[in-house]
């Protein structure tokens, strides 16, 4: 893999690194949206809002589109919604893995004491 495309990968990444940006993607994955109803839907105020759709905007991440006085924004490329389902879907194993150790610990401590004679 060439320099360049690990760049892109790195400053791709990097700016999906804050909760709130992953947010707004999990919300505008569900359809265009103005800053207003992400502001609504994500229970942020505005200045975070608008100041994160920056950085994802500068990224070309998402895109904004005028509409009268307010700016509609839509993710640049579907496959952002796949990416975050593969995100959740990686959670979820992690998940998984903790439960099953857990649960190992758990029947280690319930083995029953032997008998006393």
């Amino acid at each position: 893999m060439n320099l360049e495309m690990q760049r892109f990968k790195a400053e791709f990444f990097k700016a999906l690194a804050h909760p709130l940006r992953i947010r707004i993607l999990e919300v505008l994955a569900e359809g265009e949206k103005s800053v207003n109803e992400i502001q609504t839907h994500v229970g942020s105020e505005g200045s975070a809002v608008s100041q994160q759709l920056q950085i994802l905007r500068a990224k070309n991440i998402v895109s904004g589109t005028k509409d009268g006085n307010k700016v509609i924004y839509t993710l640049k490329d579907p496959m952002i919604i796949e990416l975050l389902a593969v995100a959740r879907q990686i959670f979820n194993n992690h998940l998984v893995d903790t439960i099953t150790i857990l649960d190992r610990f758990k029947d280690d401590e319930e083995v029953p004491a032997a008998p006393k004679n």
